[in-house]
């Protein structure tokens, strides 16, 4: 039951979302602006290191230009998707790459925004229960407490010299 309400919520989400009725008296979407703010997205998630490996998430092809979206949901405030793609259907690693995006963004976003990061549909085993994970507010801030993970976090999210 609770995974049919939470497909219906997601449509209506997305049917308000593209519709345009959720912005109430704001101006129309704009395209041009919302592709900008993508583009200055994928900017700053396509250095993230993988955690095991030396590459980063764009010479992996884990996040490419394409996994980005950026709508704006109020004035001056934006709504930023990460659709991301595991390397391997049952890659370990995925909820610690999903917090790295999420850490590495909300640090280096220079504007308003809501986030969510999902992992692409069908690339992952369990890719439910890592979306939940790395979208919900509370697991996010208990990892960030773990000081070994922290650690890797950094790693991952700092940029090379």
């Amino acid at each position: 039951m609770s995974l049919v309400l939470g497909l219906l919520s997601q449509t209506l989400s997305r049917l308000l979302r593209d519709s345009g009725l959720h912005r109430g008296c704001h101006a129309p979407p704009n395209p041009a602006m919302e592709q900008d703010k993508a583009l200055e997205v994928y900017d700053i998630i396509r250095t993230i290191r993988d955690p095991e490996k030396p590459n980063t998430l764009e010479e992996l092809e884990v996040v490419t230009e394409s996994c980005v979206a950026v709508q704006e949901i109020g004035e001056d405030e934006y709504l930023v998707i990460i659709r991301f793609t595991p390397t391997v259907p049952h890659c370990s690693l995925a909820t610690l790459i999903g917090l790295c995006l999420r850490i590495k963004l909300q640090r280096c976003l220079p504007f308003r925004h809501k986030l969510e990061i999902y992992i692409s549909e069908g690339t992952h085993s369990t890719e439910e229960d890592i979306n939940k994970q790395i979208n919900d507010k509370e697991r996010v801030a208990a990892a960030m407490e773990n000081p070994n993970l922290r650690e890797i976090v950094e790693q991952c999210v700092t940029e090379p010299d």
